[in-house]
């Protein structure tokens, strides 16, 4: 079985609800994974992916804030969600594939401006989450598992437009680094995205604040999809859909894609 697959914080499921429909119907990956959905769960406009052959939704909604969501052209069964550091925040769901696959759609804490716990508490928070991440890949090893979303943190000096002067600044400190590769390694997860594309800046990311996001380049990868060792040779096809950064009111995320065969 070969399956595709999409993750995309999309900033707003029903206000951008247009572009993932322009995404699903241009480039139809199987699965789509969506973070910052910004809705309950009864409000995403299921009826506009439904039309396009996405009958099947695993989501974890609220009001305004976060969100996540998976929409799929193949049968999905939810197995769960994960309220990590107690935020009580929809920022973890999970659902299985008819092949035993299970993917887990992650939108992890951002962690506000400031890089420092004792005056931040956002950033506390962000680093609280992804401890508790990795106790939970420690106690319960993942196997056969995908794992995507938007983790918040660009872990390599290529994943940032300039790793000097971004070391200083959340999402590229060494402490997030160094949770991020904790995780990593609590659940024996591999990069797809870098085994595929291994060398050169890449980018997933790129600021509303910049007047011309595609010429200034200021991009960060803060968009991520693992498999577990298991399987992680399976993924191959990846990439990150830059040009959905400059559609008609966008995210300020690109979709990163990729592809497995199991």
């Amino acid at each position: 079985m070969t399956f595709s697959l999409a993750t995309w914080n999309i900033n707003s499921v029903r206000l951008r609800a247009p572009i993932v429909c322009k995404l699903l119907s241009e480039e139809a990956p199987d699965v789509l994974c969506l973070q910052e959905c910004k809705s309950p769960i009864d409000k995403i406009p299921v009826e506009d992916f439904a039309a396009l052959g996405y009958t099947h939704m695993v989501a974890r909604g609220q009001k305004g804030y976060n969100g996540v969501a998976i929409l799929s052209r193949l049968p999905i069964e939810d197995v769960g969600d994960k309220d990590f550091a107690g935020l009580g925040h929809a920022r973890h769901v999970a659902a299985r594939l008819e092949n035993g696959v299970t993917i887990h759609n992650f939108y992890v804490p951002a962690g506000g401006d400031v890089p420092d716990r004792e005056v931040n508490e956002k950033f506390g928070q962000k680093l609280d989450y992804l401890t508790e991440m990795r106790d939970w890949f420690r106690d319960e090893a993942p196997a056969r598992s995908i794992l995507v979303g938007d983790l918040n943190i660009a872990p390599r000096e290529d994943d940032v437009w300039n790793h000097k002067q971004l070391l200083k600044i959340v999402s590229h400190t060494p402490i997030e680094v160094d949770h991020f590769h904790q995780v990593m390694e609590a659940g024996k997860w591999q990069d797809v995205t870098r085994a595929d594309i291994p060398e050169g800046l890449l980018y997933s990311w790129w600021s509303y604040r910049a007047k011309d996001w595609d010429a200034a380049d200021k991009g960060r990868r803060l968009d991520h999809v693992w498999a577990t060792s298991d399987i992680a040779s399976a993924g191959h096809s990846s990439r990150v859909l830059r040009p959905a950064r400059g559609w008609e009111k966008p995210s300020d995320h690109a979709p990163v894609f990729a592809s497995f065969d199991l």
